[in-house]
């Protein structure tokens, strides 16, 4: 790893349960004092894959803490706890991404690694946000088709036009506004943080250390503007720019750049001879799968192919989403390239990845629009979101003119509750941030943004890789050991580091 100079710089209770919050009346764990966090009541929650000792508990939060003792929501918590008593030094919190992906489920899968790779300091918690996984849900009521994913995610038509774009906005703000109740309007990051600070609580700790991912730094990096005092150790893997007056609005303009950044990484995949073997070589050389994909894109929304889901065609949306998708590890590109030679084959029929098979559950199409739309005000009008999908689709084509497009926070109803925060230099210098550079969901350019804010409150090491979710993610032994050397010892480089690839 070698260093260089300072950077300058969307997307349980019971029906009773859910129908209780949205009416008003309390919970029974309503009862609970505004300046009292009740003790958890962990029991062992195991699973097959999952860290051995895994527990599990419910948290109660208000839903709304301008009333601290009204109406409580519950919230999914875990925890694996230091195998090493000797050793521990704390509680380590994973906040994980979306908005929508649960706390729960990233220890499952993550946490062992994570226990190992600490070698014991710390227990290893995390959450289901409010909406999420295991926690209370929100829904808006959604038709199925608008609960596909190629179509919550607003791509433009074949020709470029938005028309339907808007109209389906429209309609789903109206039912998020008309069904959402006072649970989706409190699905917000500021919540999350002022969750994750409950649950810091009810822990009995003063402190926390943090690994958030994607969103999950955007998170992290507010709780640590609003409560430095009571942050540890925080890394932020794969960060956007947290720029207060656009937020997600910005992050989705800049997945065009970072959809160009990631796809040189997939052409040259596609294009390796190693390729032959496996029937997936798109190409003899790299710069011919660009060609090929878009054209293969734009021939399936003339003519879209019968895929194996009965009723869900192959269009040139799908494959599009579909490269969206597996550009977020390289592990993914088989199946994308095993797609596209499907779809341009004559007897085989295409299987779609599973995401776009059929509709998300309400719920998860809820949290993942809520959140964005209840943090800040989206900037435009239809007619400028038609000269910026025009001008991105020429400039972008990978991507379409999907990132500026317009969504149903451009018809929102309710207004944001608080404005979001900037974040600043002033609060302890003992934030690491990790980002690969060729990033497709968060570039390494809106990574600057964050790194420029922190000022001398973060170093950045940047790996020369692709994907999204650098540490125990890509298999980079230089970032991991930059971030696990953090969490173990407290040190990080002098300076800001890059990780060859």
């Amino acid at each position: 790893m070698r260093t260089y100079g300072k950077s300058a710089a969307f997307v349980a209770l019971s029906v009773t349960a859910v129908a209780t919050v949205l009416t008003g009346a309390a919970t029974p764990r309503a009862a609970a004092s505004a300046n009292t966090v009740p003790a958890l009541s962990w029991r062992p929650c195991d699973t097959a894959g999952g860290p051995v000792g895994r527990e599990c508990a419910e948290l109660p939060v208000p839903l709304d803490y301008r009333d601290p003792d009204g109406p409580q929501l519950s919230l999914a918590v875990t925890r694996v706890r230091s195998d090493r008593p000797a050793a521990r030094r704390g509680t380590l919190v994973v906040i994980a991404g979306g908005p929508g992906t649960s706390g729960v489920q990233r220890v499952t899968e993550k946490g062992e690694r994570l226990r190992q790779a600490t070698e014991g300091r710390y227990d290893i918690v995390s959450l289901d946000p409010r909406g999420v996984g295991g926690s209370t849900k929100a829904g808006c009521g959604l038709e199925p088709e608008d609960r596909e994913l190629v179509n919550m995610r607003s791509w433009p038509a074949a020709d470029g036009s938005i028309t339907e774009n808007v109209t389906r906005s429209r309609r789903i703000a109206e039912a998020c506004a008309r069904n959402g109740g006072a649970v989706l309007r409190s699905l917000t990051t500021a919540n999350e943080v002022r969750d994750i600070d409950r649950f810091r609580q009810a822990l009995g700790e003063e402190k926390l250390s943090a690994w958030g991912i994607s969103y999950g730094t955007y998170v992290g990096a507010v709780y640590a503007q609003k409560y430095p005092q009571h942050t540890d150790r925080w890394v932020l893997d794969s960060s956007g720019d947290p720029n207060p007056s656009r937020v997600a609005q910005g992050w989705m303009a800049n997945m065009a750049v970072a959809a160009e950044d990631r796809f040189p990484d997939f052409a040259r995949w596609a294009s390796d001879p190693a390729r032959d073997e496996e029937g997936l070589r798109l190409a003899q050389r790299a710069e011919d799968v660009r060609p090929l994909v878009l054209g293969l894109a734009a021939r399936l929304d003339r003519e879209p192919r019968e895929s194996t889901t009965p009723g869900v065609p192959l269009t040139g949306n799908r494959l599009r989403q579909a490269l969206q998708m597996a550009m977020y590890g390289d592990d993914a590109f088989a199946g994308f390239a095993g797609l596209v030679q499907a779809a341009r084959s004559t007897s085989v029929k295409p299987v779609l990845p599973a995401a776009l098979a059929g509709p998300l559950p309400d719920a998860d199409a809820a949290v993942s629009m809520a959140v964005v739309c209840n943090d800040v005000r989206w900037q435009g009008t239809v007619p400028s979101y038609r000269r910026a999908v025009a001008a991105d689709r020429a400039k972008h084509p990978l991507t379409a003119g999907i990132p500026v497009n317009v969504t149903p926070c451009a018809f929102w109803k309710d207004a944001p509750a608080e404005q979001p925060t900037r974040i600043t230099d002033e609060g302890p210098s003992n934030v690491l941030m990790i980002q690969g550079l060729r990033d497709p969901s968060t570039p390494y350019s809106g990574a600057l943004k964050m790194r420029a804010a922190f000022g001398d409150r973060a170093r950045m090491v940047a790996v020369d890789h692709g994907g999204h979710g650098m540490y125990l993610g890509n298999g980079n032994a230089c970032g991991d050991g930059a971030v696990t050397t953090f969490l173990n010892t407290g040190t990080r480089p002098e300076r800001d580091a890059y990780c060859a690839g």
